[in-house]
Parts: structure tokens; sequence; C-alpha cells
């Protein structure tokens, strides 16, 4: 796994894996994108709307970080080694949403990230426990985890989801 030093060759990732995903979906149907299967019982619109979810969260800490305040993460009531229960939780609170609506969603999302990337200062950026909810890691690293990361791993699911439908059909 990369670690980015350089806002330049970061954004240039995150460009990247985003076409990437979405080449991975860019022949799918709405109704093959709200199929179950793409991810256990999750759907490609399910994926995109927990890499959405996960985008808000690291924009939510980083905000709370610019005030000096340390946002509890990954959640209020949950420890890092319990993502499984927030990615359920994340599941629920956005399957029943139009997958126009989360496309929408995705999409300024992942705008407001590059945004974000491109406005902040290489310290705070880079430098370890800049804030001190990021404790010993920089803000660079949940930034890649929200974005060219979680980017990667969902095209990975999607591309082999297709392809596996693809040669079912067959």
């Amino acid at each position: 796994m990369a670690t980015f030093t350089s806002k330049t060759a970061f954004l240039d990732a995150i460009l990247k894996a985003y076409d990437k995903l979405e080449k991975s979906y860019a022949s799918l149907s709405a109704e093959d994108m709200t199929t179950p299967g793409a991810c256990d019982d999750w759907s490609v619109k399910d994926i995109l709307a927990h890499v959405y979810e996960w985008q808000q969260m690291v924009l939510r800490w980083y905000a709370a970080g610019e005030r000096g305040e340390v946002p509890k993460t990954p959640a209020d009531d949950l420890k890092w080694n319990e993502t499984p229960i927030l990615n359920e939780r994340i599941y629920q609170t956005y399957r029943d949403h139009d997958l126009d609506d989360i496309q929408r969603l995705f999409k300024a999302s992942h705008e407001s990230m590059l945004a974000l990337l491109q406005t902040i200062d290489d310290d705070a950026l880079f430098t370890p426990a800049h804030y001190a909810w990021t404790k010993k890691l920089n803000f660079a690293s949940y930034m890649k985890s929200a974005t060219s990361s979680h980017y990667d791993w969902a095209s990975k699911l999607i591309r082999k989801w297709a392809k596996q439908r693809t040669t079912e059909s067959m």
C-alpha cells in the first residue's frame, strides 16, 4: 500500500482509482446495479452508498479536527474492530435509497474529497497526529482509505461479480 508524501501523486492515485471504479459499473443496467450479490447481500448501489458514507465520516472527522475537537472514530459507540457493525448500519441506512440518488451523492462526495485534498495544506495532510483524533496516523491515511483504497476495493468486487454474472448467463 503506497504512502503518499505529495498531493500530486495522491490526487493522481485517487483519480485513477475513481476512473477504474466508474468503468467497473458503466455497462451495468439499473437492474444490475440494484441486484444483491456484488458483495454478499449488497448490490453495486449498496457498495457506492458504503463508500459515500465512509467519505462523509472522514469529512465530518476532518471538520471536527479543524474545530479542535476529537471525534470518536469510527463511531461514538464502536471501536475499529467493530467496523462490520458500522458497515451493516450504513447498509441499513441506505439500502432503500434510489439508485440515482446514491450515484448523485457518491459523485458529489468524491468531488468534496478532491476539493478538500486540493485545499488542505501539506502539514495538515501528511503530518502524523496533526489532528489529535488521527493519533499516530496522518490525515492522508484516512483520505486514502475513503477514496483510492475504497475505490480499488469496490471496483474489484464489481468487476468480479459482473464477470461471474456474464459467465453464468452463457
